[in-house]
């Protein structure tokens, strides 16, 4: 998961505004605002670059690894 659509709404930015400025289209965008797919690296670059953000901003922490019980 990432947290585009809530860095964009902490900066007051709209999704078309993001589209123009990486030059993706708005449904491109909304897809990542909505978790629906997921940005390239390459991309979420472009996308912390924008947003003047670190990469890791737009990055939601995983869970830590689920322990397998030993049998």
């Amino acid at each position: 998961m990432n947290l585009i659509k809530s860095v964009l709404k902490e900066q007051g930015r709209s999704q078309v505004w993001l589209a123009k400025k990486i030059g993706k289209s708005f449904v491109v965008i909304g897809n990542y605002c909505n978790n629906k797919t997921q940005p390239s690296l390459r991309t979420l670059k472009l996308i912390a670059a924008a947003l003047e953000v670190d990469i890791t901003a737009l990055l939601s922490p995983t869970k830590g690894k689920e322990q397998i019980p030993q049998e």
